[in-house]
């Protein structure tokens, strides 16, 4: 017991404590102590913020985590990352690697794997890497455009602006607001209308029945009606009147002859005449014609 001095605990817990603290720091990095992986090399041109820890993904399942990255300061060589990936993890022949970055700026490794499974990649060996911009890339190729687009916009937008400060808006705003309240009072008139008409119509459709059926009793009348027998007595009747127009038109007839008859005419005329002068005469010399007398004397 006399080894373990205060001095010797102290050393131990602070032995153990950097112990913890780097198993803790390489747990949080997603390095995995414990586990044996194989240590693959991958080439980059340009490794666009990758850094060390960075996870490496193989069809969306993370296999790896990036080591360590060699610079070339000569820039004669390409980065060379170098990448642990587990051990059961078969990289055929033909695959890449490609950096993607999101618009959070979480930047990661994907291994593309190739479709060969007779040839594969060994520990030790190098895979060909590349830059995969992404939505990124997209929206740097949409930088020019959008900068040739400005000085449009901003004339536009100026554009609008004058529009916009023309005192013709508000007027037609106001119009607009004021056209809005009469189609709010012409649908609420219509409203009122329709439900009118709603409590109307049972009241219609009743008399429309009525007068269904008054023509319904119309109709059964008219079909009672003995057409044949009216229309044999329009026929006898117009059958009568022409016997009787032929009867005018003879002159063996008594209204024919009276009606053709020249000198019956003038007979008739004399006759008129004569009843005419007669009745001149009468009113002029009563006395000729009526003889009155309280002694019985005739006037001559």
């Amino acid at each position: 017991m006399k080894y373990f001095t205060k001095e010797v605990k102290i050393a131990i817990v602070a032995i153990v404590g950097l112990v913890v603290l780097f198993l803790g720091m390489n747990f949080l990095k997603g390095l995995d102590l414990f586990s044996s992986e194989s240590k693959y090399y991958i080439s980059f041109k340009d490794i666009s913020g990758l850094s060390s820890s960075c996870p490496i993904y193989a069809d969306g399942y993370q296999v790896g985590v990036v080591r360590n990255i060699q610079y070339d300061y000569g820039q004669t060589k390409d980065i060379i990352v170098e990448a642990s990936i587990n051990k059961d993890m078969r990289i055929p022949k033909g695959s890449s690697a490609e950096i993607v970055s999101d618009l959070m700026g979480n930047v990661k490794v994907n291994l593309l794997i190739a479709n060969n499974m007779r040839e594969r990649i060994n520990p030790g060996e190098t895979i060909v890497g590349g830059i995969n911009d992404g939505a990124m890339g997209q929206m740097k190729d949409l930088i020019p455009i959008v900068q040739k687009m400005l000085p449009k916009l901003d004339s536009i937008l100026c554009s609008v602006n004058t529009l916009l400060q023309d005192p013709a808006i508000a007027n037609s705003l106001h119009n607009v607001e004021t056209v809005t309240g009469n189609l709010t009072t012409s649908t609420r008139q219509l409203n009122t209308l329709l439900g009118t008409l709603n409590r109307r119509v049972p009241g219609l459709l009743a008399k429309a029945d009525n007068v269904m059926d008054n023509t319904e009793v119309i109709t059964g009348k008219l079909a009672k009606v003995d057409v044949d027998g009216t229309m044999q007595k329009v026929n006898t009747t117009l059958q009568n009147v022409q016997e009787f127009t032929h009867q005018l038109n003879n002159n063996q007839g008594s209204l024919g002859l009276l009606m053709r008859d020249p000198n019956l005419y003038y007979d008739l005329n004399a006759t008129v005449k004569s009843a005419d002068s007669l009745l001149i005469d009468l009113k002029a010399h009563p006395k000729r014609y009526v003889h009155f007398s309280i002694f019985g004397k005739k006037d001559k």
